[in-house]
């Protein structure tokens, strides 16, 4: 399995994600939400930040699935999806994971031909990493 890139700026969002909390960062002085995770507010400049929780609701922006040839952790689940959503209360906020049927069901768990872009979907997560489920 493929781990995320942990960065700096960014490491808050995947200390969130492995105790099961959905959060994006926010501009400290104007509220802003923002992601992903920058240093500096593009809106209002400032540097201060904090990371608020979000519902993890949101709908289906895009997708695609992937078929072989693939990275060879990902080649035996395809295909696959891959979605990119859009967050209910921020809808310039868009995540990108996959959809499942359940928490922690292989990526190739949901049959492709279920997804449509504005399908509702909330969060679940398994081992740390956010997954979406058709709500």
């Amino acid at each position: 399995m493929l781990e995320p890139v942990k960065d700096a700026t960014g490491a808050p969002f995947w200390e969130y994600a492995a105790r099961g909390e959905l959060r994006v960062q926010a501009c400290a002085d104007c509220g802003e939400l923002r992601f992903p995770p920058r240093p500096c507010c593009p809106h209002c400049q400032s540097f201060a930040e904090k990371w608020r929780p979000v519902s993890g609701r949101g709908r289906v922006w895009s997708y695609v699935v992937p078929h072989p040839p693939l990275l060879p952790d990902y080649a035996a689940q395809a295909p696959y999806n891959v979605v990119v959503v859009e967050l209910e209360e921020a809808p310039r906020i868009r995540l990108v994971g996959n959809l499942v049927t359940v928490a922690g069901a292989p990526l190739d768990s949901l049959d492709p031909g279920r997804i449509r872009i504005g399908a509702r979907v909330h969060v679940v997560f398994a081992d740390g990493l956010p997954q979406w489920v058709l709500s």
